[in-house]
């Protein structure tokens, strides 16, 4: 059977022998379910690298017998975890204090904004670890604030280790069962990534008008 890299090789150039595709697919070639490991944890630390490329690029490795599809599932989790856990370090190395010391020299937010996040993140921390493995971008970044709050790390391992493994192996699966095809994983979620990050910016837009204009109308409000 023709290595992986030469399989993505015949794809046209700019294809996904090139870039990201062309990377992770060397990884794996060379080190099998620990270079997709090791991929995935740096997704976790980088968002910008898309699990939606690597995921599927290991299911199709695992159908073209580079490695099983026990190992792909089993690494790539693994790698999901560690990047969850360095994330989570760095939470709570940071701290709550470090969070509000930042958060109070920040224009046009107050400190009861940040309260009411912690307020939300204490009763509803575990199904947003959770769920929020399974959300793009935020399964990256919903380990910072579970560091802060020191939610205990047994539990955060848990609900990642799930949470991962569930979205770890829809993707897998997925490039597993479409062979060749694997690439139209990526074209739907990345889809699905770019409207979450459409809404995220909506939402942080809508905040910021509301909150400017409400800075502009206490002025008149106290003279009135």
């Amino acid at each position: 059977m023709a290595p992986l890299t030469t399989v993505l090789a015949q794809a046209p150039a700019g294809g996904p022998a090139d870039g990201i595709a062309g990377w992770a697919a060397g990884l794996v070639e060379t080190l099998g379910g620990p270079g997709a490991g090791f991929a995935i944890a740096l997704e976790n630390l980088f968002p910008p690298l898309p699990s939606e490329v690597i995921l599927p690029l290991t299911g199709f490795a695992a159908g073209q017998g580079v490695l099983s599809l026990a190992s792909a599932l089993f690494w790539t989790t693994l790698g999901s975890v560690a990047g969850a856990l360095a994330l989570y370090g760095i939470g709570a190395m940071f701290g709550r204090e470090r969070m509000h010391a930042l958060w109070a020299r920040l224009p046009l937010v107050k400190v009861s904004d940040l309260e009411r996040t912690e307020a939300w993140f204490r009763r509803h921390g575990t199904k947003a670890v959770l769920l929020g493995r399974m959300v793009p971008i935020f399964r990256s970044l919903i380990s910072v604030p579970a560091g802060v709050e020191r939610m205990p790390v047994p539990l955060f391992l848990l609900l990642t280790t799930v949470g991962s493994l569930a979205w770890n192996s829809v993707l897998v699966l997925a490039g597993y069962a479409l062979g060749d095809r694997w690439e139209l994983v990526e074209a739907y979620v990345g889809v699905a990534s770019k409207a979450v990050l459409v809404l995220v910016l909506a939402a942080a837009a809508t905040w910021l008008v509301v909150r400017v204009r409400g800075r502009g109308a206490e002025p008149r409000h106290r003279r009135s």
